[in-house]
């Protein structure tokens, strides 16, 4: 919990305002508004009616030529000084180096990241500057949003799969289909994410006329293919372990063939459906690959399922190899893991009380 012990503000950088300035504490949210220039008064947060003034590398071509500043910024610091004391509204970010010795104003208090704000926060921008915004609410909406979309698709088409697999196909098909579905579980999730780049994301795009294929409804459509031999398979053994004597009882009561599977097989089965059921959805939850190439990695907060999103594994493998250790985003990457282990385990005990059950019935 490392994470929860550092403040979001990069390394060296200090934030400092005038002297005179009320507001002497904010939160990394309201300091990206700021320096998004998204608040623009200082009186939206709770100070006085003055414009917000920035002095920052970006902007301080604004208020000083090359002249002013010297050679090699040497005259930086006591141009900080200046804009703070001469400036009411004035607010200014800067690494160690740059800023004076003795800086005549006061610095801007920020909070330990806190768990709640981690949660509830909705951005996802840990590079950006001066502080890290660490919201990862569109990323658990993304991994939810993608991986309901696909239980949606596979639940259907894999319990009338396994269905039609226990009850009605012949024997030599079965025999043909079942070792066919088991080893379309075999296939690496990177070919998954290839067919779904070439063949699904075009189609999206051409039959909705969005502006990208790369969406949620992609990510949901390829995992409910991966899902689709986990659910199959699971389900049809269910199906098959009902014993023969309650088919036959309620055939010699009058029950059609169909009557017998609706009203006697499946609910003699469905502990075992549920357990292939949440078993696919674990493996859509905990997918990587398969949806980083297909649903665009926005981490925005999800609206529709024609909008690109981001999930958490997707996140972790994209950001993971680039983020110098031990920094706040490494953290915050670590932090995401175990959110995904806490998901994941939490389906696995659900699959394990399903399991027990229907052993104890």
């Amino acid at each position: 919990m490392g994470l929860f012990r550092e403040k979001p503000l990069e390394a060296d950088f200090i934030i400092a305002v005038n002297k005179s300035n009320t507001v002497k504490k904010l939160d990394n949210q309201q300091i990206g508004a700021v320096f998004n220039q998204d608040i623009t008064n200082w009186k939206e947060l709770g100070g006085d009616s003055l414009p917000i003034e920035i002095l920052s590398l970006y902007t301080i071509e604004n208020y000083y030529s090359e002249e002013d500043l010297g050679e090699d910024f040497s005259l930086l610091p006591q141009k900080i000084n200046e804009f703070l004391e001469q400036t009411p509204g004035a607010i200014v970010c800067f690494t160690k180096a740059f800023m004076p010795e003795k800086i005549h104003g006061d610095e801007i208090h920020i909070d330990n990241i806190e768990l709640l704000q981690f949660l509830k926060g909705k951005s996802w921008l840990p590079t950006s500057q001066p502080v890290a915004q660490l919201g990862i609410l569109p990323l658990i909406l993304g991994t939810l949003w993608v991986s309901l979309g696909a239980i949606l698709i596979a639940l259907p088409l894999g319990v009338a799969s396994a269905i039609y697999m226990a009850e009605v196909a012949k024997p030599k098909l079965r025999n043909l289909l079942k070792p066919v579905i088991e080893l379309l579980s075999g296939i690496p999730s990177v070919v998954y994410g290839f067919f779904g780049l070439i063949i699904i994301v075009p189609f999206i795009q051409q039959l909705f006329n969005v502006p990208v294929g790369e969406t949620a409804l992609a990510g949901s459509i390829v995992l409910a293919i991966m899902a689709l031999p986990t659910i199959i398979t699971i389900s049809e053994d269910a199906i098959r372990t009902t014993p023969l004597a309650l088919r036959e009882a309620s055939l010699a009561l009058g029950a059609t063939r169909w009557q017998t599977v609706l009203r006697v097989v499946i609910p003699y089965s469905k502990s075992g459906i549920s357990a292939g059921i949440i078993l696919g959805i674990g493996r859509a939850i905990g997918e990587t690959m398969a949806v980083l190439m297909v649903t665009g990695n926005a981490g925005t907060m999800p609206t529709s399922f024609l909008q690109p999103v981001r999930t958490i594994p997707a996140t972790i493998a994209a950001e993971l190899g680039e983020v110098p250790m031990g920094g706040v985003h490494y953290k915050a990457l670590f932090m995401l893991g175990i959110i995904l282990f806490l998901i994941n385990m939490i389906i696995n005990i659900s699959v394990e009380y399903i399991k027990k059950g229907r052993v104890g019935r």
